[in-house]
């Protein structure tokens, strides 16, 4: 049986998890996640880690890349793809059929497309220089660098300087030659009607707050991560973070985060067809159907290339 990826991907509150597994748990599949903040240790309500989902019938579906990192640890696109790779390889050499499964966009097309990315160093002298700027200025920097395409990058100052770090350490180096390869994927897309989906995202955040994500996050820092830190990741962490160090209400914090991820569902949305015009195909199912139907059009679409 042939081992081609299998690539599920979509906007928050689509389900993708819950449809990953079902499909891998079928196929004899593991799942490599494409989640940029569920690799940190506890760090769980907040990402909408839950693990439980990973268990169908009393078997766990072996997953991958989730709770390999300390919060607070810097977690570059180089790091991922690395660690990707080596999972994707891990599973492949055992025998079984690997799935990619997440929402961040330039995880996924950088290990889809290929992507060489060179591990850029940091660099102190350039940090100084920048860190009495104000984010404006920041902004203005990295506009003249490139397109600012990501808003992601000008979000926080620190955000910020690394982004400009980064471009600037690109500016000065030639051309790599790209060492990894596109890899072969049939994508699934799950696809959610925009007001079905305000509706999900507003009724998650609230089981989210009732869960205790407001005490997870007292407890990361509790444990001496700097404030800074957690505001990094943004969502979540960076305005749960402003709750509890006294800069914003708890009514201010709930309004700023629900609008904050409707808008980043949105950029998702932006960034899948992105890679749709720049080649990507991706089968795109109705988040909202059954969950039988769903794993029949995707059977289906596996089956007609192949490699079911």
């Amino acid at each position: 049986m042939s081992r081609k990826l299998i690539t599920v991907l979509g906007p928050t509150a689509s389900g993708k998890t819950p449809f990953a597994v079902q499909l891998a748990h079928a196929l004899g599949g593991e799942i490599i996640s494409a989640d940029s903040r569920q690799i940190y240790r506890r760090m769980d309500i907040g990402t909408g880690k839950d693990l439980s989902e990973y268990t169908l019938v009393g078997k766990s579906v072996p997953f991958h890349l989730i709770d390999i990192r300390e919060p607070g640890d810097k977690y570059t696109l180089f790091d991922y793809q690395r660690d990707f790779h080596v999972a994707y390889q891990d599973i492949c050499n055992r025998g079984k059929r690997p799935f990619l499964c997440g929402g961040t966009g330039l995880y996924l097309e950088s290990v889809l497309k290929g992507y060489h990315l060179p591990n850029v160093p940091v660099n102190p002298a350039l940090r100084s220089r920048l860190e009495p700027l104000s984010l404006t200025e920041l902004t203005e920097i990295l506009r003249s660098y490139r397109p600012l395409h990501n808003t992601t990058d000008t979000d926080t100052k620190k955000r910020a300087i690394r982004a400009i770090e980064i471009a600037d350490y690109q500016s000065e180096q030639s051309p790599p030659p790209n060492t990894s390869s596109p890899l072969e994927s049939t994508i699934l897309g799950l696809q959610i009607d925009r007001e079905l989906r305000r509706e999900k995202i507003s009724r998650r955040l609230q089981a989210r707050l009732q869960e205790g994500m407001i005490d997870e996050v007292r407890q990361l820092l509790d444990e001496g991560i700097p404030p800074a830190d957690l505001i990094y990741y943004g969502l979540e962490y960076k305005y749960v973070t402003l709750h509890v160090t006294g800069e914003l209400s708890y009514r201010e914090m709930v309004r700023q985060l629900e609008i904050a991820i409707h808008q980043f569902a949105k950029r998702q949305m932006t960034w899948f067809r992105g890679m749709e015009r720049r080649g990507i195909p991706i089968h795109w199912i109705d988040a909202a159907l059954p969950m039988e139907h769903k794993l029949e059009q995707a059977f289906s679409l596996i089956g007609t290339e192949g490699y079911r």
